[in-house]
């Protein structure tokens, strides 16, 4: 499979899921924002908070797919792999950066 040329942000924002929620809150502008399964966090706290959780609840790994450009939006649809039922299942992840960070990112189905 091709690799894709992410934007660094997000390409950043990848690789930081692999590790911790401190290393995923680094990815996002102070005032960032993300939906995700219904919820809203935000804020730097509020996101490492939310990938921790996330990563207590769930072990998965996120394969990118494929990248679409859509307004001021980059929109990633990754493959996620992990102990949960269903797996695995593609899920958009919605991209609006901002100054060389995310801004926000909300994942949907």
């Amino acid at each position: 499979m091709k690799a894709l040329n992410l934007p660094e942000p997000i390409a950043a924002y990848f690789e930081a899921d692999r590790r911790t929620g401190a290393a995923v809150a680094g990815c996002f502008t102070n005032g960032g924002v993300v939906i995700d399964e219904g919820q809203t966090h935000v804020g730097l706290a509020a996101i490492e908070d939310w990938k921790t959780a996330a990563s207590a609840q769930t072990s998965y790994v996120v394969e990118p797919l494929r990248l679409e450009q859509q307004d001021h939006a980059c929109i990633v649809t990754g493959r996620v792999t992990g102990n949960f039922p269903g797996s695995p299942v593609d899920l958009r992840y919605s991209f609006a950066l901002e100054h060389g960070k995310i801004a926000s990112l909300e994942i949907t189905p």
